[in-house]
């Protein structure tokens, strides 16, 4: 018997430590192993059952402390031409249970169980993708250049046009709807490139975050990289972009419809209700990639065991009052995101360009009642008044004040209680980060609002919303049970 450590029980394929050949045995037969100390410990002595050398994978004591320990292979019953295994240092074994674990993870029926490290990189990339993406996709509105493209090419559209007849053929496709005979009123071709640059740009993110997506998934997948819920994830994630692809387009043509030019009270602009779905598919896949990613990192942590106290850190976790905080946080991520597709409402009706004082809205706190609540936004019909809460500007704008402080209050009492729990330290990190976005997100809106909507202050209040999702996404992340995976 051996004098010290534990024995577990893990699963090793000798095909993977050596070639073929150089398991110089039948492919039937019995290996014995002998585990040995190097400072003259006592041995001890297992039999692998017969099996195919080059196929099958075994269950093989190791000792849990790898300190100078070594393997060798016994005579074996059946010996081939080329001799046995001779010894082979344990790290060698410890390295391919590792490989197994955190890079090949399998359980007993041959499927990977934790996605390999590579794939949590790659999905965060996209992520810093998605959010470069609502940056400039921001600007675009800002800029009001979103409108400029009159066209869905999602191959041919990928060049610029590069000549002067080219420049002059997109032009005067533009010339035909009604942004420019509202909007951009005589607009020179020199000041359409400019407006028609900043929405090729966008879209051509759009394009290259596609195959930055689709063309690692596939060979991470062909290459059995990803667990099988991990193949579920990216499919799942890939038809959201495929989607937020659509809706894109679907949204500029609601501000390319001849109707309106031909309403005088119309602004030729895209459909609010689109912005705002444009938005939170990207808002979705933002945050689904951002926790895809940290669970693969989370997983191969705990499998590689860089883990301190894992079974401390899951009791912590497993507390009443940090489920009841987890729980609170997870409420509060969810009025982070209502609050900024509410923003993505304000923009699309300019609703930003009207009272333009804080906290103060005109004469008082709220314009009167007859404002927000108008029967011109019925459309002569009574039952239709809640259009009052989506079409008036007035009335968007006040539901984008009230969400955003409620969610102020809510994040700094948060704050405030988690101050006072036995977090994790990361988690503890984040909620102080969280809590500084929030007064950062709070100071900006203001400032846009004040200034009526100056285009760097809108485009760092649209950008620091989607690091205060982040944040929180990250504590509710954090403070997620520690899973218990199966090798």
């Amino acid at each position: 018997m051996l004098s010290t450590g534990r024995f577990v029980r893990t699963s090793i394929t000798l095909s993977r430590l050596l070639p073929v050949g150089r398991l110089a045995c039948s492919p039937r037969t019995q290996i014995a192993v002998s585990c040995y100390r190097s400072d003259g410990g006592s041995n001890s002595s297992i039999f692998l059952p017969k099996r195919d050398l080059r196929t099958a994978s075994w269950p093989m004591p190791v000792l849990a402390d790898h300190s100078n320990l070594f393997m060798s292979t016994g005579r074996v019953a059946s010996v081939g031409p080329l001799g046995i295994l001779k010894r082979v240092h344990l790290s060698i074994f410890r390295r391919s249970a590792s490989t197994t674990a955190s890079e090949t993870v399998e359980s007993g029926h041959g499927r990977r169980t934790v996605d390999a490290p590579i794939v949590g990189y790659w999905t965060l990339f996209c992520a810093s993708m998605v959010f470069g993406i609502i940056v400039w996709g921001g600007l675009t509105r800002l800029t009001e250049s979103g409108l400029s493209i009159v066209e869905w090419a999602p191959i041919t559209g990928a060049k610029l046009p590069t000549s002067d007849a080219a420049w002059e053929a997109e032009f005067e496709k533009y010339k035909q709807f009604p942004e420019y005979h509202k909007v951009h009123i005589g607009i020179t071709l020199d000041d359409f490139k400019k407006i028609y640059f900043m929405e090729w740009f966008h879209r051509n993110i759009g394009r290259l975050f596609g195959v930055v997506y689709l063309v690692p998934a596939a060979y991470f997948v062909s290459k059995g990289l990803v667990s099988r819920a991990g193949i579920a994830k990216i499919g799942g994630l890939g038809l959201l972009l495929l989607g937020q692809g659509a809706m894109g387009w679907y949204m500029v043509a609601s501000g390319l419809e001849k109707e309106l030019g031909e309403r005088p009270d119309a602004v030729p602009r895209v459909s609010q209700y689109r912005l705002t779905s444009h938005l939170s598919l990207a808002y979705l896949l933002y945050a689904g990639l951002s926790l895809y990613g940290w669970n693969v990192f989370r997983a191969n942590r705990l499998v590689d065991k860089k883990v301190a106290n894992p079974e401390v850190l899951r009791a912590l976790l497993q507390k009443p009052e940090v489920v009841s905080y987890r729980r609170k946080i997870t409420a509060a991520t969810l009025l982070v995101g209502t609050t900024c597709l509410s923003g993505a409402m304000v923009a699309g009706l300019d609703a930003g360009l009207i009272y333009n004082e804080f906290p103060t809205m005109g004469l008082g706190i709220t314009p009167p009642l007859s404002e927000l609540w108008s029967q011109h936004f019925a459309r002569g019909d009574p039952s239709a008044m809640w259009r009052n809460l989506t079409e008036n500007p007035a009335t968007v704008q006040l539901g984008h004040r009230i969400l955003a402080m409620t969610t102020f209050f809510t994040l700094s009492a948060l704050w405030w209680q988690g101050r006072k729990l036995p977090l994790p330290r990361a988690a503890r990190v984040t909620l102080h980060a969280m809590y500084g976005l929030a007064w950062m997100q709070v100071a900006l809106g203001i400032s846009t609002l004040v200034n009526f909507v100056p285009i760097a202050y809108a485009s760092a209040h649209q950008a620091n919303s989607v690091l205060l999702l982040a944040s929180a996404l990250g504590l509710y992340h954090s403070l997620r049970p520690l899973p218990r995976l199966m090798l």
